[in-house]
Parts: structure tokens; sequence; C-alpha cells
């Protein structure tokens, strides 16, 4: 978001954050109460909104790499804090940050708080008695998304996915595909059908065994869950879901692994009606809750019956203080998920008791829980809808101006982006499924274009020499709407050297210039034209230093920025691994050196004595040292031995 932040939100963005802080005199805690965000200190530490975000962003990355790489601050102090610096983004980010994975990121960072241990006021990492307890709602939050995510895609009636025909046209109209996007398509028809049914298994069957008491069903339910997930990451650019969506697998896991073999048939349609569908949704909906009623009182019965054995009455005091305030807040948590789950059938959500809405709504501007659903509709049937801005100088000559992500320039092949989500592409490839009065921004991109502002060109082309209108502005600009499909190989086999084909579909937005009458009523009609009083750039230390930092990674892509710092992180941990390996390899060594010396080391040598000594009395020394040394290795490995048992006996004792 770093590089993202003055281009979308600065003063001269596309939609300016300080345009969703209005200061209207009230105290702080009420400015908190009506919009949670942290940009309300801004101008307390004498920064403009734009600034103080990019400031907020610096602090999340430098926690999370802090966090990445030293232990103790896998805490939940610092959770709160990432959570807190996101929701504080979200609150003024608009439509450019209301994705279903933003809420999913904040709905896992809450969850993460529960989690993780208070190594920073406790000073100890210590199993506890309620973390199964709190993991819980993880494996919940995996069901919810999983779950909901496979019966939206039937509860749409979307022809394409009832004639399990989706993935015959997913590949290619996707937001921004992969290069193996193009290489999926290509398989045969009987595969896509094969691939869908695959898709509903994953998502609608499969989760119901994550509540399982059989280990191996759950691992079963996992790999079939990572399959899904890598298939998508190869094919398709969805920023960090499917990387989080991983993470939150992870509570399927044990410290042991199975192999799991599921074979699957194959019908040409989907054998079942609407109404059988609907039918099956309202018997399962409510039952799935129970299920999940009864897997979390089983998990906080275990948990209050380890808190029970616990020996010392003081440890037992604490740790059961600690179960009961943990058990309510999982027991909050999952109450009112209920109310977004439950969006997926309208009967059993109107059967929710109304406190538990009423719960819901007092909490919802802190997206606590969410509702979710990806691919409810299968979009581009009729080829991918692609808008192409084009401009030019003398009305006459026009010259396309090209994405450096979304599809646009037939030969250009697709990207690869993950883990970015490039958010103005994202929302071009919206834009291109309506018309331009739903996308209000849209207008002002125009706006912005014509007036030649950099930090707007910069989310185009990251290298600005590669925009076409760089040196001057365009005096007129338009937008019309394409639709592309991917090519197909030759006859011969062999491949085409375009990726794209496009043929013309309508104008989306006409020609407009500065001053036209059609640009100003659109600006006058979505409030886009700013008359507040220009205001001055702050000049603080601290707006320095987020400047200066602004400086230095501008003009790199953000894609490859990113994969600098994973790669970076990666290596460190791995350093660090090593570094812990070596340390625990040398100390054995040099305590088997400890041993064996006495205090004939510190006599010089003297080799006349060597000399006058025949072989067999050397030979018969050799044998008697050796036998000496294997009796000191042996004791040393007893004393060993016992250290190890002693400190597993500590660490029971901590648990």
């Amino acid at each position: 978001m770093l590089k993202h932040i003055t281009c979308l939100y600065g003063n001269d963005g596309l939609l300016p954050a300080r345009w969703q802080l209005r200061y209207s005199g009230k105290s702080l805690g009420e400015q908190l109460l009506s919009s949670p965000t942290l940009l309300w200190l801004g101008p307390r530490l004498g920064l403009d909104t734009h600034t103080a975000m990019e400031l907020l962003c610096l602090i999340g990355a430098a926690l999370s790499l802090a966090a990445t790489l030293v232990e103790a601050l896998r805490d939940s102090v610092v959770f709160f804090c990432l959570w807190a610096l996101y929701l504080s983004m979200y609150q003024v980010g608009q439509v450019f940050l209301y994705f279903q994975w933003d809420n999913l990121l904040l709905e896992t960072g809450f969850l993460c708080i529960l989690v993780a241990p208070l190594t920073l006021i406790r000073g100890s990492r210590g199993v506890r008695a309620h973390d199964r307890v709190t993991f819980w709602l993880i494996r919940w939050l995996l069901f919810r998304l999983m779950f909901a995510s496979g019966v939206v895609k039937l509860t749409s009636r979307c022809p394409t996915w009832w004639g399990l025909t989706a993935l015959t046209y997913h590949y290619e109209t996707q937001c921004i595909p992969t290069p193996l996007a193009w290489f999926a398509l290509q398989l045969p028809v009987w595969w896509h059908k094969f691939s869908v049914v695959g898709t509903f298994i994953i998502e609608i069957a499969a989760p119901l065994l994550f509540f399982s008491p059989l280990r191996r069903l759950r691992l079963g339910a996992f790999y079939l869950q990572v399959l899904l997930q890598v298939l998508i990451i190869l094919t398709g650019n969805y920023n960090f879901f499917n990387l989080l969506t991983l993470a939150l697998c992870l509570s399927l896991l044990d410290d042991q692994h199975v192999h799991f073999c599921l074979k699957i048939s194959l019908n040409n349609k989907v054998s079942f009606t609407f109404h059988q569908f609907n039918q099956f949704l309202k018997t399962v909906t409510i039952p799935s809750i129970w299920i999940g009623v009864l897997s979390l009182t089983w998990e906080m019965v275990t948990a209050m019956f380890r808190c029970a054995c616990v020996s010392g009455f003081l440890k037992r005091f604490w740790g059961t203080l600690q179960w009961t305030v943990f058990a309510a807040a999982t027991v909050a948590m999952f109450t009112i998920s209920l109310v977004p789950f439950s969006y997926i059938e309208f009967d059993s959500h109107a059967r929710l008791w109304p406190g538990v809405r009423q719960a819901y709504d007092m909490v919802d501007r802190y997206q606590l829980v969410n509702s979710y659903g990806l691919f409810r509709r299968m979009t581009g049937v009729s080829g991918r809808p692609e808008v192409v801005i084009e401009g030019s100088n003398d009305g006459v000559s026009w010259t396309e101006i090209e994405f450096m992500y979304k599809p646009g320039n037939l030969s250009a092949a697709p990207a690869v982006l993950t883990p970015h989500q490039p958010r103005l592409d994202w929302q071009m490839w919206f834009a291109a499924l309506g018309d331009q009065t739903q996308a209000p921004w849209f207008t002002s991109l125009i706006y912005s274009l014509l007036q030649g502002k950099r930090d707007v060109i910069e989310l185009i082309q990251t290298d600005v020499s590669q925009y076409p209108f760089y040196q001057q502005p365009p005096t007129y600009l338009r937008a019309h709407r394409y639709r592309y499909w991917f090519t197909e190989p030759k006859a011969d086999g062999s491949y085409p050297k375009r990726w794209w084909r496009r043929v013309y579909d309508e104008e989306f937005y006409p020609k407009v210039h500065l001053g036209s009458t059609f640009l100003e009523s659109m600006l006058n009609q979505h409030g886009l034209k700013d008359k507040s009083p220009p205001r001055r750039m702050p000049n603080t230390t601290v707006a320095q230093a987020v400047r200066w930092v602004r400086s230095q990674v501008r003009g790199v892509p953000t894609h490859i920025l990113i994969w600098t710092l994973i790669a970076s992180s990666v290596t460190l941990c791995l350093l660090q691994g090593l570094q812990n390996r070596n340390k625990h390899t040398e100390r054995t060594p040099l305590t088997y050196m400890a041993a064996g010396n006495d205090h004939t080391d510190n006599v010089p040598d003297d080799s006349s004595d060597h000399c006058g000594k025949s072989d067999e009395q050397q030979a018969a020394k050799g044998e008697e040292e050796e036998k000496k040394e294997d009796g000191q290795d042996s004791e040393d490995e007893v004393e060993e031995g016992g250290g190890e048992e002693k400190e597993d006996t500590v660490d029971d004792e901590e648990d």
C-alpha cells in the first residue's frame, strides 16, 4: 500500500483521503467512535492525511518484518498494533480497499490477537490451557470462508456454474491472469468440467470435515484446500488472498502427516435442481452451526480440564482465570460470526436471535467478522470486457494508454504479481463490467490524466517514461470498451505470437478535455472537485522522514519491491536457523573435548620418550587410552541425557 497512497489518497490522488476525515470540532474520543482510525492523530503530529497514512504503512511494515525475524515479537500486542494500523487504512480506503481479502485480513488479524501469546507482558511463550479454544476460531473462519464461497456459486443461479462450464471462461476473464492461465484454458472441456466438480467438493463438502474428530479426515480436507489454493495462485494474481487462506489452513494440521487420496466421478452437468439445492442448504446451514457449537464446546471442556489438572493453587487459579476470559471472547466472536455466515440462507438468518444481530451491528465498524463468497457469478461469458483509454493532442490521432498489469496490449504476456495487488488495475476490471456512471473514480482518473498529475501517472506506469504523454498531458481523452479473448494454438500446434485477440464493443467514456461540459458535470455530480484551499505541505521531522522513504522506493515496481522484501526476510530467517544449528552442533564436541582433557595436557611433549618405546608398548598404551576415552564419553552421554530429561521436566512444569 505504501507506493499507492500518494497516487490514490494524496492531495493530487484519485480519491484524496482527507475528504473522509472532516474535522468538525468533536473530541478525539468522539472521532474514534464515529470512524475508528489512527489518522485522527495526524494533525497532532503535524502531518497531513496521506503522509500520516504513509507513516502507518511504514510502522506496519517494520512491525511485520520485526515479528518475522524476532520470535518474541510474535505477540498479541504486536498483532493488535498491526490490526489497528490496517483498520485505520481501511476506514479511509474507499473503493480501493473494499475487497473481500481486506476484510479477511482484518478478521484474521483480530483473531491473531486472541491466539498469540502475551510474550512482551508475561515474558513466557509456554503453552496455555486456553490456546486450543482461541485457535479453534481460525478453523471456524476457514470454514465460513470456504463453505460460503462454494455455496454462493450455486445460489447465484449462474448457468456456467450449474452447467459445469465456468472454468472454460474463468482463466481469460479473471482480473489479472498469469501466463499459465493461457495454457490452462487450452485444456479439454471435460477437464474444465471435472475441475468445477472438484471445486464444489473442495469448497462445499470438504469444509464439513474441518471439525471431524478423525484427524485423517481433517488432514485430507487440508490437502484438498492446499491443492485448490496452489492452482489458483498458478493461474491468477489474487495478491495475498490465497497465501492468507493457506495460512488459515494450518489450523487443520497437527504434528504428524498422512497421505490422502480422493477419487471423483464426473457428470456433464449438475444433477440436482436449484430448489433441491436450496432445500439442502436449509437442511445443512443450521446443523453446520450446531457442529461448530459442539466442536467449540469440546475444545472449551478439554481446556478447562487441563486447567483443573495443573498442580499448585495459584497456577490453577491463574490458568482458570485466563480460560474464563479467552473462552468468553471466543464464544462472543463465534456468536457474532453467525450473522454474516447465515447470509447464505435467508430462513436460517431470520431464525437468529435478535440480540445476536444487535451485537453484530455494534461491532460492525471494526470489521471483526465478515461475510464471504468469491466468484459468485462468472463474468465475461461473451468475452472479457476491458476498458482502453486513449489520448490525443489534436483530436484526430489517438494513442492507447497501456497499464502495467491489466490486459491491454495484445502482444504483452500476462503479469505475475502475487502477493501484490495493483488496486487501480483491479478497479478497471470492475469498471468494465458496468458503465462509467457506476465508477465515479474513473472520472477522477480522466481529470487527473488531463491535468498531467505525476502521482496518478505512476499508478499506470511506475516508469513514467513509458507513459506516452509524460512530457505533455494529452489535450483529449476518451475510453472504449473491447472484448478480449485468449488466442488459441495454431492448427500445426505452434504457439501464436500474440497472447490476446479483441473486438470493439462500444464507447465507454466520450471524448473530453479540460473544461468540457460533460467532464464538469460528472465532476460536480460525484463531488470530485475539491473546493477547499490548498494545504501547506508539513515540514516536521516525521514528515521529512516519510518523504525520504517515499523518494527511495519511487520508480521501483511494487511487485519487485515486495518480492525483494520477502526474499530478504526469508534469507535472514534461514541465516538465523543455520546459526542456531551451528551453535547446537558446536556445543557437543566442545563438551566432549573438555571432558577428555586431563592434567597431562599441560606437560610439554618429549619425543625421546616415544622413540625409545617398542611398537607393542605404544599399541598397548593406545588401547588403554581408547578405553579411557570411551568410558569418559559414556559418562558424558549419561550426563547430557540427564540434562535433557531435566530440561524436559522443566518444560512440562511450565506447560
